[in-house]
């Protein structure tokens, strides 16, 4: 059984509904909606559990938790030929490579 504590989880106020909403990535069509933002948690902690519990019992593949998924690092990216142009030009007056260009450009604030 896939452990329902692993997966990501948010809570988030709904002007909407005037509660806040509780979430989970990997599961984007459950939400639990409560009064209290502690209650929205448990609740849509609670009705995770439930589905995994329900898909596992029906042979259907639960989504893997992100926070123990296995990343490569490689992203395959396509731009436009002149934002390449521009990244290349950019990345040579650095004088460092074009993916350690790209690379700390995405990792800056």
């Amino acid at each position: 059984m896939v452990d329902y504590n692993f997966y990501t989880y948010r809570i988030t106020w709904s002007n909407e509904d005037q509660e806040f909403v509780g979430l989970c990535f990997e599961f984007p069509g459950l939400s639990w909606l409560d009064k209290d933002p502690g209650m929205a948690l448990d609740g849509i902690r609670n009705l995770v559990a439930e589905t995994i519990t329900d898909m596992e019992s029906n042979g259907e593949k639960v989504p893997e938790p992100i926070s123990i998924k296995k990343f490569s690092g490689h992203i395959p990216l396509r731009v436009t030929p002149g934002l390449h142009r521009r990244l290349t030009l950019e990345a040579a007056e650095a004088g460092v490579s074009l993916n350690r260009f790209v690379s700390d450009k995405l990792s800056s604030p």
